[in-house]
């Protein structure tokens, strides 16, 4: 049978070479291709007849969860695994909702990276235990307040400005960066602090780190 054929996105070589040494070492997966950030995944995704999508969560140009919304239009057959070295709740669900299959933590790949391959291909979703843990804490919680599940806290381009915010651009290089006016930049600034219940840059890079959108 052909293995499982692997696109792999992590902006650190080190990350990806440890992944793919763990991955090219099981006779059923295949990394086939290998990219540095998410634009680049997406790209590759488009052009390489790969099965399944590994995408870290913090990566630059495009996080891995705004790579996972754009491959499940452009490519919904691909299957989706989620990679982050953050047990962060809020993600976690992102991760899902923008069609991920999985979750993985970095600090226990080396125990869940292949079973979570192949769970995703044979279509059951991964979940590591905290996650397990938060979904049913969560679910619990809904229950008895008579609400549904939590909606995304910021839209696709809040996350794309607080990304960048938190890397050091000023809102005049975020305006060129997204092709949006200044004006624009600052209104998403304000409606992401006042979302989140933050006061500054400081803040929002702070945040930004918590939530796995930059590395610390």
């Amino acid at each position: 049978m052909q293995p499982t054929r692997i696109l792999l996105a992590d902006d650190h070589a080190l990350v990806r070479r440890g992944v793919r040494l763990i991955l090219d070492s099981e006779p059923d997966l295949e990394v086939i291709a290998e990219a540095a950030d998410g634009s680049e995944a997406v790209s590759l995704a488009g052009r390489l007849p790969v099965d399944l999508a590994i995408l870290d969560i913090a990566m630059p140009r495009m996080t891995g969860l705004q790579a996972a919304r754009e491959l499940s239009v452009v490519r919904p057959d691909l299957r989706v695994l989620m990679l982050t070295m953050y047990d962060n709740e809020q993600y976690f669900f992102q991760a899902l909702k923008a069609g991920a299959s999985g979750y993985v933590l970095k600090s226990v790949l080396d125990r869940d990276l292949v079973e979570a391959c192949r769970a995703t291909m044979r279509g059951e979703p991964f979940l590591y235990a905290g996650a397990v843990t938060a979904l049913v804490r969560t679910y619990l919680d809904r229950v008895r307040q008579g609400v549904d599940l939590p909606q995304q806290i910021l839209t696709a381009r809040e996350e794309e400005v607080l990304k960048l915010v938190a890397e050091g651009n000023s809102s005049k290089e975020i305006a060129e960066i997204l092709t949006i006016s200044i004006k624009t930049v600052e209104r998403h600034r304000s409606n992401m602090l006042q979302k989140l219940g933050l006061r500054d840059r400081l803040d929002l890079t702070r945040y930004a780190i918590r939530a796995g959108l930059l590395e610390p």
